[in-house]
């Protein structure tokens, strides 16, 4: 908001605070992390979107990591997870084609907070508190980091030497324009100091989740050869004159738009709360949906993405939607094609995080051996002029690995949501992006921009967004009651997130959708863990409406979440 009150668009603003988090708040994202995001601006009302996901170094093959390290997935810390950190190029493209202001002042209020600290959020201390052991113990770089004094922060915190790195950026950011100087800053991190730092780190063998110690993959010239990238959006007309605005199937972003055309003319709300005939076939398309983002979504095969998201194919998915709880992972067949799971994803019942419970809210928690994703965090912009933007920048995060002590932070594990397993779109392959979860979000009506939303979460993001959507379009809830609207998910797929494990029938729910809710869902079948009143999503939004007012919602639930309009 103070970039936007000081004259700065949407960009500049989403690019300050994108820097900013990854100081405030560094269990949920990072400077070595990821972020995709899906945008429009004020000349051009058609949805572009942003990737700033890295790829897989060119060493990481399956049969290095399954044969010769003798791992049946990838471990979901430490550096074989690493993929190139994609944040620092995907926020300065972003920053040079469409912002503003120049890279010194969008880094200013970073800097200043790791030089002179930062508030603790509530959850920051518990996380460190519950891998201390494991830094003190193998990841000595990261308790010199977060352990001061030998000691887990409890008040205010400081980093100092991600300050030094940025300030090294700023320094070799010389050129005779606004653009050539934030190229050059480009250009020191992915071909200078910090390649050649983060290469060097990756020679030294770590701990990670296997229980071993194992070396990373990155080398130089994968950073060298990586640069960010735009596509166009995924815009699939649902229904109602409304359109989803989704990254391309190398994330799980199409979900979305595949549950809406699944559940199209089928949804129910009385009093703004989702009937239980309304959670069961939501449900019901989720799983189908992610049977499908399993089967077909990935960087390392064509993804037959028209036919996924085609009402044709909806129609067809639909007929499988009865009215007990599936307890099968049933993929679809696009286009007559016959579909493929990976063996490991095929078998249930191994530990999933639930999106409720731990430091890590949406993605697996905390554990003290390190075994540790994180989670997420979600900014969407609106400006007077009608540039929007929706931001989804995950990864690197405390815990992802040790911090790198040249450069004050740590690599992504990203890497973790490839399958070692040969042939499957979303099979480790050299060059490719790991099928993410991250999945930011636009809502156009009758084509023109309205709403910007997403949320952290994890397999969750999507799902949540499932029932804002509806609350808001359906519903008919402004978007503040849309996100305080009861919530659901299923976890009734593959976790993206290692031990990548699934439970048949398994369905989360908020407990204000009401007991008799509660029941018959349970009757149809579906294993219902009661979420307590106020637990999932971390939803936020902006919108327009059809005159110059700008609209701003944020969930509660997280207790760090904030909506602020101009």
């Amino acid at each position: 908001m103070s970039v936007l009150a000081r004259g700065g668009n949407a960009f500049d603003a989403v690019v300050a605070a994108g820097f900013v988090l990854q100081v405030v708040e560094p269990h949920l994202c990072g400077p070595g992390g990821e972020v995709p995001a899906v945008f429009v601006t004020a000349a051009d009302p058609v949805p572009r979107v942003l990737c700033g996901q890295g790829v897989a170094p060119a060493a990481a093959t399956v049969e290095r990591l399954r044969d010769g390290c003798g791992l049946p997935i990838v471990p979901g810390t430490g550096l074989l997870a690493a993929t190139v950190p994609g944040a620092w190029d995907g926020w300065l493209t972003l920053l040079r084609d469409h912002g503003t202001w120049s890279l010194a002042q969008v880094l200013e209020p970073a800097i200043g907070y790791a030089v002179g600290g930062f508030p603790l959020v509530p959850r920051i201390p518990p996380t460190i508190a519950t891998v201390a052991a494991h830094f003190r113990e193998h990841w000595t770089s990261s308790a010199r980091t977060w352990l001061p004094d030998g000691d887990v922060p409890t008040s205010t915190h400081r980093l100092p030497v991600l300050a030094e790195t940025w300030r090294r950026l700023l320094d070799a950011a010389v050129g005779p324009s606004r653009e050539a100087r934030i190229d050059a800053a480009r250009d020191a991190w992915y071909r200078g100091f910090v390649a050649e730092e983060i290469a060097a780190f990756c020679t030294v063998p770590v701990r990670d989740e296997s229980g071993r110690d194992h070396p990373g993959l990155l080398v130089a010239d994968d950073l060298a050869r990586w640069s960010a990238t735009y596509e166009d959006a995924l815009a699939v007309d649902v229904g109602g004159g409304w359109t989803v605005a989704k990254p391309g199937g190398w994330s799980q972003g199409p979900v979305l738009p595949q549950m809406l055309q699944l559940l199209r003319g089928d949804v129910e709300y009385a009093d703004g709360v989702a009937t239980a005939a309304t959670v069961h076939r939501a449900a019901e398309a989720a799983k189908l949906a992610f049977a499908d983002r399993e089967a077909w979504y990935g960087d390392s095969a064509p993804v037959p993405l028209d036919a996924l998201v085609s009402p044709a194919y909806a129609g067809q998915r639909r007929a499988l939607i009865g009215e007990d709880a599936s307890r099968e992972l049933r993929p679809g067949s696009p286009d007559g094609r016959a579909p493929r799971l990976a063996v490991h994803a095929a078998r249930p019942g191994r530990q999933r995080g639930d999106g409720v419970s731990g430091p890590g809210l949406g993605e697996p928690t905390v554990s003290r051996s390190g075994a540790v994703r994180g989670d997420t965090v979600h900014v969407d912009v609106v400006d007077a002029a009608g540039n929007m933007v929706s931001a989804t920048p995950s990864g690197g995060w405390l815990q992802s690995s040790p911090t790198i002590p040249a450069l004050g932070f740590c690599l992504g594990t990203r890497a973790q949501m490839f399958w070692l397993e040969d042939g499957l779109p979303s099979s480790l392959v050299p060059g490719r992006r790991p099928r993410t979860t991250l999945s930011p979000s636009l809502g156009l009506l009758d084509g023109e921009p309205r709403i910007a939303f997403g949320t952290p979460g994890g397999d969750q993001q999507d799902q949540w967004q499932l029932c804002f959507w509806l609350a808001h379009t359906v519903g008919g809830l402004d978007l503040q009651a849309a996100i305080d609207a009861p919530a659901w998910h299923s976890t009734a797929f593959p976790s993206s997130f290692a031990p990548r494990g699934w439970e048949p029938a398994g369905l989360v729910a908020e407990s204000r959708l009401g007991a008799a809710a509660f029941g018959e869902l349970r009757r149809r079948g579906h294993e219902v863990v009661d979420a307590g009143e106020w637990a999932l999503g971390r939803m936020c939004a902006v919108g327009r409406g059809d005159g110059p007012m700008l609209r701003a919602a944020a969930d509660t639930r997280s207790g760090v979440g904030a909506a602020a309009a101009l």
